[in-house]
């Protein structure tokens, strides 16, 4: 990355509250992967983008779990920076195509969800709030 641009920091999302969060919000479904966002709560300081990770047991074996989340998280770390929305939380979930696809294509399928949501991303984060039914 050149210039004056400043760099976006990915922070990994770890409690559960995070990924139930995450799962309220829009998604993107692709043949490798879902793609879950929601705007951070709290406006941060600097740019951050939240990304967590997600491998069922559909996915296969516990070999072919860890190697899906290596590979999403190799994916997240090259496409977010350019074309995440800072200030959202991204979640990442696997697929079974997940493990055997060409890294190129799980990137540009990845790039393509991201684009997808930030629209929906940007429209939840300024609409108000409603209050619970009751």
């Amino acid at each position: 990355m050149s210039g004056g641009a400043p760099r976006v920091r990915l922070e990994r999302l770890r409690r559960r509250q995070q990924f139930l969060a995450a799962a309220r919000g829009a998604k993107v479904h692709m043949p490798v992967l879902v793609v879950q966002c929601v705007p951070r709560p709290g406006g941060d300081a600097e740019p951050t983008i939240g990304v967590g990770f997600t491998a069922s047991r559909k996915v296969g074996n516990a070999v072919a779990r860890n190697r899906a989340r290596r590979r999403l998280r190799e994916a997240a770390r090259r496409v977010l920076p350019e074309v995440g929305e800072p200030g959202c939380d991204y979640v990442l979930i696997a697929r079974q195509a997940v493990v055997t696809c060409p890294f190129a294509e799980l990137e540009r399928q990845l790039a393509e969800a991201v684009r997808r949501l930030r629209a929906g991303c940007r429209e939840k984060a300024s609409a108000p709030e409603r209050p619970p039914a009751s």
